[in-house]
């Protein structure tokens, strides 16, 4: 019961503030949200194997991962952030302040990946899943990695129809999600 009440604990704000991508099935917007809940679903049932066995290969790898999700997840923020230009504002409801960029990044971690944050989401879930990896739980993993690869694809979209060719020509210059790999 405890983990039905931190399911439903964690997955109410994350609706709350994807309500706008919730109304649209093909933003992507809305796959992030469901690779968001498998997430929380995967945090959810092995919360309490976080701290076990804490020296073992399993949770080593497990942390190399969570570690590398969140220096992307900062490293990638940071560019965001410094790419906005004070007075010059992207119209999109769907889409949050941060990822309202009026100029493509290309430096730092985006010279080798277009996507980051989604990036940094896909380490965090297979981090997680390897905190207690069990075969029940393996489909969660996929589902995120598969909804996150999706994601990754609509937002291109997006960003091709914003930036046009310089965001094709950037596609040919850098990995999706995972640098020199995909």
């Amino acid at each position: 019961m405890d983990k039905v009440i931190l399911l439903i604990a964690l997955s109410v704000p994350l609706i709350y503030v994807s309500k706008q991508s919730l109304l649209d099935s093909r933003s992507h917007g809305f796959t992030r949200f469901f690779s968001w809940e498998c997430i929380i679903a995967l945090f959810v049932i092995n919360y309490e194997q976080w701290f076990r066995e804490p020296f073992s290969f399993r949770q080593l790898i497990s942390w190399i991962l969570l570690f590398i999700s969140l220096w992307f997840m900062i490293e990638g923020a940071l560019r965001l952030r410094k790419a906005r230009k004070p007075g010059i504002v992207r119209i999109d409801e769907k889409l949050f302040r941060f990822e309202k960029t009026t100029e493509l990044v290309t430096s730092g971690i985006f010279r080798y990946i277009r996507h980051p944050l989604y990036s940094s989401l896909l380490f965090l879930a297979w981090g997680i899943w390897l905190k207690q990896p069990l075969a029940v739980t393996l489909p969660v993993a996929l589902l995120s990695s598969w909804l996150l690869w999706v994601t990754a694809r609509r937002d291109e979209t997006l960003c091709i129809s914003h930036f046009g060719e310089s965001y094709r020509e950037y596609m040919q210059n850098t990995k999706r999600l995972i640098p020199f790999i995909l």
